[in-house]
């Protein structure tokens, strides 16, 4: 049975099938043509694309082939959108959407594929965006044109962007006596909230895998702790409120990991161990915004300055490789894909440690002016 307003409708062979208008040249009028799919959503989506393609200049349609000249980026960003939301993961989908049509939609409403320049993109995207939404716009404005020179096999160019500031900013992380104290303040009154903290600084594991790790993720008996999910608040449609927490996949394949505890993480696990599913949450996923207010409150309470909950796993990498460990293993522990990420986003030496680094490089120094004398 139809959908109203769909055109779709079950077919008596099984299968499912979606009718849209097109104009016949040859016939000059408007004619219903088909798509076919096992299942309502795929008819659904193959719709969705086919109507979004109409959008084509008629000029393209009688050829029959398609220049740059004919297609407008809106168009195309269009159809990329709903295929993007068929195959990626929910957040990423509810990220390049956000993206698009507060940054991108406006600035490039009428434009052609074929004036998509460097020059011309320049021109357009303001360099009063932050660093990472100047580099979100031209990702999106890549992918976007390589879509559409895969669908209408064109040879599309590649923006390159000019970097607002190539300087690597490094993340600040707490000095030894700020962990002293921020410790001493966990331990003098442990609950559930405070533990999640201490477990970031002890695995190096981001807000959101904390909040929905649970207990079956721990292998007390071999003292690993498995990375199998995340949660994140995103938008989503027929929901009252703006956001829900949605409990997904982890990041990348690469986050999906295991993690060795040391015996102080499983003495205190062990020592809050119930029969409830979440290990932090309870009977469901904790909500990261409670856990970011509790670690401020912490802070306040070390006598600390307010800092971001990311800041715990910048901690725990760069006490790591102060640690002796190599780049390779942080890189696992931490569900990176690539080391150069670990040394270009994680890992920052501290004054201390850079100090003893010049210290031991005189006494080296001074060795040699011995064997000189």
């Amino acid at each position: 049975m139809a959908r109203h307003g769909e055109n779709i409708r079950k077919r008596k062979d099984g299968r499912w099938e979606g009718r849209y208008l097109v104009y016949d040249q040859e016939k000059e009028k408007k004619v219903y043509r088909s798509v076919y799919a096992k299942s309502y959503e795929e008819v659904r989506k193959k719709l969705e694309n086919q109507k979004a393609g109409l959008k084509l200049k008629p000029s393209a349609k009688q050829a029959g082939t398609v220049s740059p000249d004919d297609l407008k980026l809106n168009d195309i960003a269009q159809i990329w959108l709903v295929e993007i939301k068929a195959k990626r993961k929910p957040s990423t989908y509810i990220k390049y959407s956000l993206l698009y049509h507060n940054h991108i939609q406006a600035l490039f409403q009428e434009a052609c594929l074929s004036e998509l320049t460097n020059a011309f993109v320049q021109e357009r995207v303001s360099d009063h965006f932050s660093e990472s939404v100047h580099k979100s716009i031209y990702c999106i404005l890549n992918q976007i044109l390589r879509f559409a020179s895969v669908r209408y096999t064109l040879i599309m160019p590649v923006l390159k962007r000019s970097a607002l500031d190539t300087r690597n900013t490094p993340v600040k992380v707490l000095a030894k006596s700020e962990q002293k104290k921020l410790i001493e303040v966990i331990y003098s009154k442990m609950d559930c909230f405070r533990m999640a903290v201490l477990m970031c600084l002890f695995t190096g594991l981001r807000l959101g895998e904390l909040c929905a790790l649970k207990w079956n993720d721990i292998d007390f008996e071999n003292k690993i702790l498995t990375v199998n999910r995340t949660v994140q608040r995103l938008y989503a449609e027929g929901h009252k409120t703006k956001t829900i927490l949605t409990e997904m996949a982890p990041k990348s394949p690469y986050s999906q990991r295991e993690i060795p505890l040391s015996d102080t993480a499983i003495e205190l696990l062990t020592a809050f161990q119930n029969d409830r599913e979440y290990v932090f949450g309870g009977d469901k996923p904790l909500e990261p915004k409670r856990l970011q207010y509790h670690f401020k409150k912490l802070l306040k309470e070390a006598a600390l300055s307010d800092k971001h909950f990311h800041i715990l796993r910048h901690t725990f990498s760069t006490n790591c490789i102060e640690g002796g460990t190599d780049v390779k293993s942080l890189s696992e522990i931490l569900g990176h894909s690539d080391v150069q990420i670990t040394l270009n986003r994680y890992v920052h030496p501290s004054m201390e440690t850079k100090r003893q680094y010049m210290d031991n490089l005189l006494e080296f120094y001074g060795q040699i002016q011995g064997q000189v004398g």
